[in-house]
């Protein structure tokens, strides 16, 4: 698998991209749109040039790793000769069922295909492939290139010879794979978006402010971000989006997500993406601001 295709180039597929071609690997960086792909190279280049900075990285180093890019807006032209499919688009189910199966038709019948969806079930973007032995979640953290997990789900039908090749090739990219089955949120949002949900509830509710409910996280539970922020970073709409997928997989209240995250999202208050979330990010991520909805 020294070939790749990542589908969608946004902040995880750029950040995918970014990583298997640091590592040698020839990448095919597939979006419908000429200028998100020109927008994702320049995000990689400016992300390797802090790791040239820090010398991490040479300068060779980086133009070795971008000329290993090639960027596609022709879903069948990107995989059509690649051992491994890594799909990242928006989290959106219906979206995720239509681009598998495109890349089922298109890819040669022995490539991987693998999704870094966060919450969506496995079983059920196999379901459209012919080859539900060869479909493989590979949920990485971002940013992809610092953060050392890779979530590795497999779905009902997925062959242990794919869980292993897919395990090994984390390892390849110094990541720490660790193997998990396929139930709503697998292991890290299932835990994860409860908590942010909650912290969500706790500023509802009335019982704290932005900056009272993330300072205790981090101070007292030794987190590194607030889980506030930490939503912001993420967005908000994807994590209302795991929220809903956990709340209908498990039919459980305990799942259901916050009115106020909820009419945050309606409100296009999404967090770092647009600007505003629990803060404000008009003077950039370093000077964030708590929002003015929630100043006191």
């Amino acid at each position: 698998m020294k070939n790749i295709a990542v589908i969608g180039s946004g902040t995880m597929g750029n950040g995918i991209a970014h990583t298997f071609a640091q590592f040698g690997y020839q990448v095919n960086l597939v979006d419908i749109s000429d200028d998100a792909l020109s927008k994702a190279l320049s995000t990689i280049s400016k992300n390797i040039d802090r790791q040239v900075s820090k010398g991490t990285l040479s300068e060779d180093e980086k133009l070795d790793t971008l000329s290993r890019i090639t960027l596609y807006t022709d879903l069948r032209d990107g995989v059509s000769d690649v051992g491994l499919v890594v799909e990242a688009a928006t989290e959106n189910l219906e979206l995720k069922l239509k681009i598998f199966k495109e890349i089922d038709s298109f890819a040669k019948p022995e490539t991987i295909l693998a999704s870094n969806t966060s919450s969506i079930s496995i079983t059920k973007i196999a379901s459209v492939t012919g080859r539900g032995d060869k479909v493989i979640g590979m949920h990485f953290m971002n940013p992809v290139p610092v953060m050392k997990l890779v979530e590795v789900i497999r779905g009902y039908a997925t062959s242990d010879e794919t869980t292993e090749a897919v395990m090994a090739l984390s390892r390849k990219l110094d990541k720490v794979p660790v193997e998990v089955n396929d139930y709503p949120g697998f292991v890290a949002n299932r835990i994860l978006m409860p908590m942010i949900n909650e912290a969500i509830y706790t500023l509802y509710e009335g019982v704290a402010g932005v900056a009272e409910i993330d300072t205790v996280m981090k101070l007292g539970m030794a987190h590194p971000m607030g889980p506030l922020q930490l939503a912001d970073f993420i967005g908000l709409d994807v994590c209302l989006a795991i929220l809903n997928v956990l709340h209908d997989g498990f039919g459980n209240p305990k799942y259901a997500p916050c009115p106020l995250l909820v009419n945050m999202v309606t409100a296009e208050n999404k967090g770092v993406k647009s600007g505003e979330g629990f803060y404000n990010y008009s003077n950039g991520i370093k000077e964030a601001t708590i929002a003015s909805k929630f100043s006191k």
